[in-house]
C-alpha cells in the first residue's frame, strides 16, 4: 500500500498568522485563526477530517455493499466534525455521519446493517475511535 503524504507550513503566532497545506494531486488551502476556530473564510484541518471520513466511509460502504451482493449505483456521504474546548484545549467531540446511498434491491434496514459495518471497518473511523461520539445516519434515496 502506498503512503499518503502532505505538506503543511505555518508562519507567525497562531491568532494573526497564516498556514498552507498540500495533500495529494490538488488538494490545497490556506489556514487562519478565523477560519479554524471562528468559522472565518478559508480551510481547517477539521474540514480535511471530515472530507477524509466521508470519502473513506464512503468507499468501504460501497465495498461492503458489493460483499453482501448488492450493486451500489451511488453512496453520498457528509461529515461534519465539531470542534470544542476539553479542559481548555480544542478537541474533536463529535462526528456526525449521514449517507445517502442508491443500491437497488436493498431495504432501509440491511442498508442500515450494512452502514453500520462499514462504520466499524472504514480505517478512517477507526483511526479516529478515540473521538467522543461519532454517528451514522444512513438511508436509501427514494
Amino acid at each position: 500500500m502506498p503512503v499518503s503524504k502532505a505538506h503543511a507550513e505555518w508562519n507567525g503566532d497562531v491568532p494573526t498568522g497564516t498556514g498552507r497545506f498540500t495533500a495529494g494531486d490538488g488538494i490545497e488551502g490556506g489556514v487562519t485563526y478565523k477560519s479554524r476556530f471562528e468559522g472565518g473564510p478559508g480551510s481547517n484541518p477539521e474540514q480535511l477530517i471530515a472530507a477524509a471520513h466521508a470519502t473513506c466511509f464512503s468507499m468501504a460502504l460501497s465495498n461492503a455493499l458489493t460483499e453482501a451482493g448488492f450493486t451500489p449505483q451511488s453512496i453520498e456521504t457528509d461529515a461534519a466534525v465539531t470542534l470544542r474546548p476539553v479542559d481548555g484545549a480544542p478537541t474533536i467531540t463529535k462526528i456526525e455521519l449521514t449517507t445517502v446511498g442508491t443500491v437497488p434491491g436493498l431495504d432501509e434496514a440491511r442498508f442500515g446493517e450494512i452502514a453500520a459495518q462499514a462504520k466499524a471497518n472504514c480505517p478512517v473511523s477507526r483511526a479516529l475511535a478515540a473521538v467522543p461520539e461519532v454517528s451514522l445516519t444512513a438511508s436509501l434515496k427514494a
